[in-house]
């Protein structure tokens, strides 16, 4: 009989469990990652409760990080044993995007958590080498290795955002991802980081981490944020919320040929009031979309960069995590953030408080 490990499986919208599989086997290129930590994502918990999978059954999960235990092929012997972030996305390598590096925007895409099965199991079956970025410390917490992916998501809202030294900056939600874009935006040069936030435990969680952080339901956010600026409108408004009211707030926030970054995605219509609209053309403001993060060396590989500046501990990313649980403990966790019960910052799968290792 193989080998089992337990995985939280979703079967259809609002049926996930916990269920035996077996360990996979690496063919050809494949990896085979004992999985370490994983994140639950944003985009998780529609993907159980409303929005379903492309496939079933399917193991969440991933924002992971593990340790490799098995190759398929020989001439990659040499990762046995070493500890690495997942770069999730599994490219066609043929569409115009891929052939020009924008991995993220391919057409015809696999994903390790969405579309093929992820970390929140014991292994994870991996392509190939080439979605590894190891660590060169043998010592980094792997708990902290698996937010890499959320890391380069908002390292990637800072880049094209264009935040440098001496740049003003306001960052709309104070969730991971918001509190990741503020600590890039201090590595960049930032002079000040503001974020936004309307949830209060959110907001003090926060400032126990020494971010300056306005309560948007509190009074004039606008004239808030313009006066602890002097006066002066934001260079840089990252919108993580996707919501109507964020990207309107983003609109005033910023200054005069100020950049707007949209980065949250919408969980339903947007709507731009019409004063917001004229704003935009009057003060020539920049609207960047973004997507993910960027993979490519070209300009810059922000999950390589992203696993050194956590192996060096120049970006603190575990301290994010509010909430871990080991695999049994997995539905529970998704089912009380659903409902409303806690309020995580970061919740996570780590392996270490599973009850028995398979």
């Amino acid at each position: 009989m193989a080998a089992q490990m337990k995985g939280l499986t979703l079967h259809a919208v609002n049926d996930l469990q916990l269920n035996t599989w077996p360990i996979p086997v690496p063919k050809e290129d494949e990896i085979l990652v004992k999985i370490g930590a994983c994140g639950i994502c944003g985009s998780d918990l529609p993907r159980v409760y409303s929005l379903g999978a492309h496939v079933y059954p399917l193991i969440l999960g991933h924002e992971f990080a593990g340790e490799v235990v098995q190759v398929g092929n020989p001439k990659d012997a040499d990762l046995i044993g070493k500890k690495a972030a997942v770069f999730p996305l599994i490219p066609c390598r043929e569409c115009d995007p891929c052939l020009s590096g924008n991995y993220c925007q391919c057409e015809n895409y696999g994903y390790l958590g969405s579309r093929d099965n992820g970390g929140f199991a014991q292994y994870c079956l991996v392509p190939s080498r080439w979605h590894l970025i190891v660590t060169h410390n043998d010592d980094v917490d792997l708990e902290a290795l698996c937010m890499t992916e959320p890391s380069c998501v908002a390292q990637h809202a800072i880049r094209m955002g264009h935040v440098s030294a001496g740049s003003n900056v306001v960052i709309l939600g104070a969730g991971t991802i918001g509190l990741l874009a503020a600590r890039w935006a201090k590595l960049f040069g930032a002079e000040q980081v503001v974020l936004t936030e309307v949830d209060p435990v959110k907001e003090q969680f926060a400032k126990e981490k020494g971010f300056i952080v306005v309560n948007s339901m509190n009074g004039d956010v606008s004239k808030t944020i313009h006066e602890i600026f002097g006066g002066k409108g934001a260079d840089v408004v990252i919108e993580g919320t996707g919501c109507s009211g964020g990207i309107n707030d983003a609109i005033q926030l910023a200054k005069v040929h100020g950049t707007v970054v949209l980065m949250g995605n919408p969980a339903k219509d947007t709507l731009l009031k019409l004063a917001n609209h004229s704003l935009v053309l009057r003060k020539e403001l920049t609207l960047q979309g973004i997507w993910n993060s960027n993979y490519s060396n070209t300009p810059i590989n922000e999950w390589e960069y992203t696993v050194k500046m956590i192996e060096t501990g120049q970006l603190e990313t575990a301290d994010l995590i509010t909430h871990r649980v080991g695999i049994d403990d997995m539905k529970s966790l998704f089912d009380q953030i659903h409902n409303r019960e806690v309020t995580i910052c970061k919740a996570i799968y780590s392996a270490s408080l599973d009850q028995a290792a398979v």
